[in-house]
């Protein structure tokens, strides 16, 4: 027979009770825990990427022989096992790396020659390649390294080769024009060329005098020749900065 008493709560009943059931959950991790359950799966093709910025700038601050797979896959915040699954190690990731800057140095000097009086092509590409050294600084470094991947992925000179053979054909066109034997075109394309490259590994180190000043007296040198040097060079083409 009942006394009227309700039935004592236990310990654990009270506790459960007098928070609730939002209180009663599990509060949601936080700090180093919550940043890991937060963090997005990258795809194949993002952290392929990732590795290659991450090998870009270690590459250019160490050089090749100096960076480990251990540090990229440290800066990747990744395994070691991940970059040879990517890349098969280190030289894989560099051969593409190399070929990249390659590809993105020949295509902003061929593409920057469009068309006009003969020094002002001259112009156009000793601009585009050192707006490359401008703006990819990192990726030119690595170009004038000695690759030891050479075989794979060629090397700065045939880079500049490559360039030089753009600037033949316009070379060969003047030198007919001029009554010239144009068959000397490749030579002097080469010289050109190898001059503004060489010009362009000095000035990412000094970075002065300023860019458009650089173009108007290579520009100079090789239009005029040394004997009719301008002391004070303009720019013919379009473009001034």
């Amino acid at each position: 027979m009942s006394d009227g008493r309700q039935p004592r709560a236990t310990t654990t009943g009270r506790a459960t009770a007098a928070r609730g059931p939002a209180e009663a959950a599990a509060p949601p991790p936080s700090g180093p825990t919550a940043r890991r359950t937060r963090r997005v799966r990258m795809t194949g093709k993002e952290r392929r990427e990732q590795l290659l910025d991450v090998g870009r700038t270690l590459f250019a601050e160490r050089g090749y022989e100096a960076t480990s797979v251990e540090e990229i896959a440290h800066k990747a915040g990744v395994s070691k096992p991940v970059v040879y699954e990517h890349f098969g190690g280190k030289e894989g990731l560099y051969a593409v790396v190399v070929d990249r800057e390659m590809r993105r140095l020949l295509d902003m000097v061929t593409g920057a020659l469009t068309g006009g009086h003969p020094r002002e092509l001259l112009e156009q590409a000793a601009f585009a390649l050192l707006d490359y050294i401008e703006r990819f600084t990192d990726g030119f470094r690595i170009l004038v390294r000695d690759s030891p991947v050479a075989q794979s992925t060629g090397t700065f000179a045939s880079l500049i080769s490559d360039i030089a053979t753009q600037v033949e054909d316009i070379l060969g066109h003047e030198f007919k024009q001029r009554g010239f034997d144009p068959k000397l075109a490749p030579m002097y394309a080469q010289a050109l060329v190898g001059m503004v490259a060489l010009t362009g590994q000095w000035w990412v180190e000094v970075q002065r005098p300023k860019k458009s000043e650089v173009v108007a007296h290579l520009v100079s040198l090789s239009w005029n020749g040394l004997s009719g040097l301008e002391p004070k060079p303009r720019l013919v083409g379009h473009r001034k900065s």
